[in-house]
C-alpha cells in the first residue's frame, strides 16, 4: 500500500487539471485512511463512474459502470463490499452475495428512477397483462427486481429484450431509456404512467411491443436539444455523446449515444480533441482524468444530489462504523437473484 505521499503524486498526476492543489492533498490524507481500513477490513471497495474524482482513482478496486460493477460484485472474495455508488447498485451487490457484508457510505445516495415505481404499481402492470415478460432496468429496487423476469443496464437494454423472445415486452421504468431502445429494435412503444395513490393509468390501445413506464432520471431529463446546438454553435468540433436516459429528441442529435462505459470507450478510441458528455457531470471529470490531452467542455453539466452524497470522507466513515448496512429480505432476494443472473447471462 502506498503512503500518504505516494497517494498525492499518484492524485496530483492524475487530476491535476482537475482539482487544485489544496485539495488534492486533503483527500490524499482520507484515502490513505480510507486504504488502511480496508486493508484491515478484507473490504472491496466498488466505484460508479459518477464518483468523485478523488475518490474514483484513489481508493476504489473496481470501477465502471452498473454492469461491470455488478459482474465484479458476483465475483469477489471479499468479506466486505463497499459499494461507492446508490441505493438500488448496493442491494445488487447484496442480492449476489447474501452472506457478505454490504456498505453503502450515504443514506441519501438514492435515484430519483428507482423511486419511481413501486411494487404495487408493476403488480398492477402484470395482472393487466399476464405472461407478458417483465424487464427491469438495472436503476430500480429489489423489490422491483423480484417481479421481473429479467434485468438490464443501458449497455445491453435491447439485447436482454430481444433474449425475452417474446412478442411483447414489459420494459420499466425509465421512459427515455425505452424509447431509445424502442427505435433501436424497431418496435412500436406505449407507457402505463402512474395515477392516483398507487393506481396505474394504462394506453388506450394495447397495440403496443413495449410498454415502458414514465418514470425518468433526474439528470438525463434535463438536458434539451437546445443544449446539444449551444455546443455545436460554440464549439463547432465538439463530438456531443449522450446517456441513453436523455430524451430521443436529444439523443438524435448527438454523434454517440451508450452507456457511460461506452462514452469513456468512445472518448479514448476517438481521434477528436474535444467532447461534451450529457450525463452526470463527475464522469465528465474522470474522463478529463483519463485523457489528459483531449478537453471535456463543460457546457450543460448537471450534478446528481445522490451520487455527490458519496465521497471520500463518508467513505472512511462507512468502514470506521460499519454503515449504512445493506439488507435485502431472504425472499426478495431470491426472486430478484434470478432477474439479475439473467441480465449477468446476457451480457
Amino acid at each position: 500500500m502506498k503512503d500518504q505521499a505516494g497517494i498525492y503524486e499518484t492524485l496530483k498526476a492524475k487530476l491535476q487539471n482537475v482539482l487544485p492543489d489544496f485539495e488534492i492533498a486533503y483527500k490524499a490524507e482520507i484515502a490513505y485512511k480510507v486504504l488502511e481500513l480496508k486493508q484491515k477490513r478484507r473490504a472491496v471497495i466498488l466505484g460508479h463512474a459518477y464518483m468523485e474524482p478523488a475518490l474514483y482513482y484513489s481508493v476504489c478496486d473496481f470501477t465502471g459502470d452498473s454492469l461491470e460493477l455488478s459482474r465484479r460484485a458476483a465475483t469477489t472474495d471479499a468479506e466486505v463490499i463497499v459499494f461507492c455508488g446508490v441505493k438500488f447498485m448496493a442491494e445488487t451487490a447484496k442480492v449476489l452475495n447474501p452472506k457478505k457484508t454490504v456498505l453503502l457510505p450515504s443514506l441519501r445516495a438514492g435515484c430519483s428512477l428507482a423511486e419511481s415505481i413501486a411494487p404495487k404499481e408493476l403488480e398492477a402492470i402484470k395482472a393487466r397483462y399476464p405472461g407478458v415478460p417483465v424487464v427491469s432496468y438495472i436503476n430500480t429496487y429489489a423489490d422491483i427486481k423480484a417481479l421481473s423476469d429479467a434485468c438490464c443496464t443501458s449497455s445491453n437494454a435491447s439485447e436482454v429484450i430481444q433474449a425475452m423472445n417474446a412478442p411483447r415486452v414489459i420494459f420499466l421504468p425509465d421512459a427515455f431509456l425505452a424509447a431509445n431502445t424502442a427505435e433501436e429494435l424497431d418496435k412500436k412503444i406505449s407507457y402505463a404512467k402512474k395515477g392516483a395513490g398507487q393506481t396505474v393509468v394504462f394506453p388506450d390501445a394495447d397495440d403496443w411491443e413495449i410498454l415502458g413506464w414514465q418514470g425518468s432520471c433526474e439528470v438525463h431529463e434535463r438536458f434539451q436539444p437546445e443544449d446539444v446546438k449551444n455546443l455545436r454553435a460554440q464549439f463547432p468540433d465538439v463530438a456531443v455523446l449522450a446517456h441513453p436516459e436523455c430524451k430521443p429528441e436529444v439523443t438524435a442529435l448527438c454523434d454517440f449515444v451508450g452507456s457511460t462505459s461506452g462514452m469513456a470507450r468512445y472518448v479514448a478510441g476517438s481521434s477528436k480533441a474535444r467532447f461534451a458528455l450529457l450525463t452526470e457531470c463527475a464522469m465528465g471529470e474522470n474522463v478529463q482524468a483519463a485523457n489528459p490531452t483531449k478537453e471535456i467542455v463543460r457546457l450543460c453539466a448537471i450534478r446528481c444530489p445522490h451520487m455527490n452524497a458519496v465521497s471520500l470522507e463518508a467513505t472512511l466513515q462507512a468502514l470506521q462504523q460499519n454503515r449504512h448496512e445493506i439488507d435485502v429480505p431472504e425472499p426478495t432476494r431470491k426472486r430478484a437473484l434470478g432477474a439479475i443472473q439473467r441480465m449477468l447471462e446476457v451480457g
